[in-house]
């Protein structure tokens, strides 16, 4: 039977769970903000095999590979530069497929834009869901441009600040951590041929990731500050600032940090919406509903789970109903939730100077169980 469904938000989530249902056969209405469809935004991302394994689902695999850059290491650095160790990353997506993968994050954005668009679903731009409303015969949607829709299900994938979670009344909203990350897209260092971290000397950690043959991020994590006294046009200033004194790949990093408009600045957030993650037929899905700091490199990773998950569960049942999407969130939580706390754990160590924290081991722990398929 072919359904209707309302995609809100095309990132990384939504895109996703776009093709995915259209490959199903059903309707799909995607409905995003931004007249670009966050084509352009953004630095670098890094990929687990977890998140990779998901994108062979998508039907992108082959592109994602071809433009991001591979690897099975990582590199630990003294803050000189002098390599302390290089330890293998776990196949955690499976032996066909790389450890960890990184890439510009507007280039995966590009990528699953054209899926989504070869797929046939309906896409409108510039613009939000102003009005939800319920009842028997599905849900009644209005849009910030006055049109309205019916739809058998929407999907709530507008991210962090999501609007669906507040139009349907789920109260959790994001915390800060205390902590916060400079980013800012770089030329490849010579030899940087997996992600290089760094722990201590100015910030907490200084690392960088290779996202194409030419191309890295790099990035720096402090203690978050107070936003409204940071100048945006002076960031590339204070990225180069924190960036003195570390070694290695970064006195190639520190000539290129001359940008301001390249440098993002955010701060680290938590989010996991302990109850339901749906009222009625609406549903949340990816930062919407839970959402990590960095430090483990799951948070794309996590969303397009949700994503394939969901379109499993719609796509085996013609009975889209209350325990559906209850066995969806049920069927995630745990995982989610395993992935949020060992995310925040790692960076509330390094906020409070632990010197004998168990990192290696709770890694270890996490990446076996994202082993597992979701």
């Amino acid at each position: 039977m072919t359904r209707t469904v309302l995609v809100l938000g095309g990132g990384t989530a939504g895109n996703a769970l776009t093709v995915l249902l259209r490959r199903a056969g059903h309707a799909v209405d995607l409905v995003e903000a931004r007249p670009d469809w966050n084509a352009t935004a953004g630095s670098g991302i890094t990929l687990q095999g977890n998140a990779l394994r998901v994108l062979r689902e998508v039907g992108v695999i082959d592109q994602v590979l071809r433009d991001g850059f591979p690897f099975d290491e990582l590199g630990i650095l003294a803050p000189d530069g002098a390599v302390l160790t290089v330890r293998p990353t776990s196949r955690i997506g499976g032996d066909d497929l790389p450890g960890t993968l990184g890439m510009q994050r507007p280039r995966l954005q590009q990528i699953l834009i054209d899926a989504v668009r070869a797929s046939g679903a309906s896409v409108r731009l510039g613009l939000t869901a102003t009005g939800i409303g319920q009842h028997d015969e599905g849900v009644d949607v209005t849009f910030s441009d006055g049109t309205t829709g019916r739809y058998d299900l929407v999907a709530g994938a507008d991210g962090l600040h999501s609007a669906t979670r507040a139009l349907i009344g789920v109260e959790e909203r994001p915390v800060p951590t205390g902590m916060a990350i400079w980013r800012a897209p770089v030329p490849r260092p010579a030899g940087l041929e997996h992600t290089q971290m760094i722990y201590g000397g100015q910030c907490f950690i200084a690392g960088c990731c290779p996202t194409g043959q030419d191309t890295a991020y790099a990035y720096l994590v402090e203690r978050n500050r107070d936003r409204d006294t940071m100048d945006p046009s002076a960031h590339a200033k204070e990225m180069l600032r924190l960036a003195q004194g570390y070694g290695g790949p970064w006195r190639e990093i520190q000539a290129a940090l001359t940008d301001a408009a390249e440098v993002n600045y955010t701060w680290f957030d938590r989010l996991l919406v302990d109850g339901p993650w749906h009222r009625g037929r609406v549903v949340l899905v990816g930062d919407a509903a839970h959402a990590c700091p960095p430090t483990l490199a799951q948070g794309a990773a996590m969303s397009l789970e949700d994503a394939l998950v969901l379109a499993e569960l719609l796509s085996t049942t013609d009975t889209w109903d209350d325990a559906l999407l209850t066995g969806y969130r049920d069927r995630r939580y745990p995982r989610v939730r395993e992935v949020v706390d060992a995310s925040v754990q790692i960076g509330q160590w390094l906020l409070d100077g632990v010197r004998d924290a168990d990192v290696p081991g709770l890694m270890g722990r996490t990446m076996a169980m994202l082993a597992r398929c979701p």
